[in-house]
């Protein structure tokens, strides 16, 4: 499968959307979506990683479907929004090289 920027997810999200006449959420709706779905990967991370296993009757979620659902509901959050999520991921970046530049030790730091 080929690779996907974040516009074309972007695109993607909005094209599949853009179908029903509902069209995307109220930010409120969203954020309180993207809450539900946040919840469910701390739970399958607890899990994975953690003490409390699954019941046997607990449906068979990964880590990777909750992970993909936050990324469904984040490209609607900004596309209902008009935000370019690969400008704010480079302003993001560009945040931490500036202001947390000497934040953590470097791997290749001379010592």
């Amino acid at each position: 499968m080929a690779q996907k920027t974040l516009a074309d997810i972007q695109q993607e999200v909005d094209d599949y959307i853009s179908q029903f006449k509902e069209g995307y959420f109220s930010p409120l709706a969203l954020m309180a979506r993207m809450s539900e779905e946040v919840g469910e990967l701390a739970r399958e991370v607890n899990h994975s990683y953690g003490e409390k296993r699954k019941k046997a009757d607990e449906a068979d979620n990964s880590i990777e479907m909750e992970l993909g659902d936050i990324l469904f509901l984040l490209s609607c959050f900004a596309n209902s929004l008009d935000i370019d999520l690969t400008e704010a991921h480079n302003k993001v970046m560009d945040k931490f090289n500036t202001r947390d530049k000497n934040r953590w030790t470097l791997k290749n730091a001379e010592q």
